[in-house]
């Protein structure tokens, strides 16, 4: 049998820790799938537990930091970090974005958004990932929306928020070099807080939806400083109520 585990993501869960444990119980409940927190062995783990509201990091410390998983297992995850690097590191394992693996559960519970029009968001860390991609806009027309494409999507993308216009954490061209070094030339320098407003909000004005949708919290984080009203997909599919 085909061993499946998901990786919640630190930087994730830091952002949105109520969501992320939403996300964590229906993945347990629904699948019965090991979590573990990181993509990486021993990275940060304190920092991180510090760095949870405090109502959260108990439950946090809790879970499994990391565990090396067979060949042939399946990763599931929302970060696209937390993907490429498995996918340069970890070649022998395979691997599955959370948006492929909830269109599998056939009595997930969709809220009807009623054809309203919402611009769909993809990521330059995950600009091949077409299966990924399709899933993202599958799920938004089993939620009723009407989808707007950008004319720079799915592999053309080179968006993924003000994250590009800032250095990089040093482990990331260490630990998968194809994405974050060899295919990032140009990227990741240094810009003052003015210019990446500047940049977020040119970006923006191409968006003639009122809402927008990304699957990267690096993307939403761009997409709010230009001005946005952009929203995660996961809040769209567990939160949706705090924000229709």
């Amino acid at each position: 049998m085909e061993q499946k585990f998901f990786v919640a993501s630190c930087v994730f869960t830091e952002e949105y820790p109520e969501l992320s444990k939403k996300i964590q119980s229906y993945i347990i409940e629904r699948f019965n799938l090991p979590v573990i927190r990181c993509c990486v062995a021993n990275y940060k783990v304190e920092e991180f537990e510090n760095r949870m509201p405090e109502n959260y990091r108990e439950e946090w410390r809790k879970i499994e930091h990391y565990r090396k998983f067979p060949a042939g297992s399946t990763m599931v995850s929302l970060c696209h970090n937390c993907a490429a690097i498995f996918e340069e590191k970890h070649p022998e394992i395979l691997r599955q974005s959370l948006w492929e693996l909830i269109l599998e559960d056939k009595n997930f519970c969709y809220k009807d958004f009623g054809g309203e029009k919402i611009t769909v968001q993809d990521c330059w860390r995950s600009k091949e990932n077409l299966s990924e991609q399709n899933a993202v806009r599958e799920i938004l027309r089993r939620m009723n929306f009407e989808i707007v494409e950008l004319e720079e999507n799915f592999e053309q993308t080179k968006f993924c928020g003000y994250s590009l216009y800032q250095p990089q954490p040093p482990r990331n061209p260490k630990l998968a070099p194809k994405r974050f070094l060899h295919g990032a030339q140009g990227l990741f320098l240094e810009h003052s807080q003015q210019e990446k407003e500047k940049l977020m909000r040119e970006y923006c004005a191409k968006i003639s939806t009122e809402k927008v949708t990304a699957y990267c919290h690096y993307c939403i984080r761009g997409l709010k400083l230009g001005g946005k009203n952009a929203i995660h997909l996961a809040q769209l599919l567990f939160e949706s109520e705090k924000y229709f």
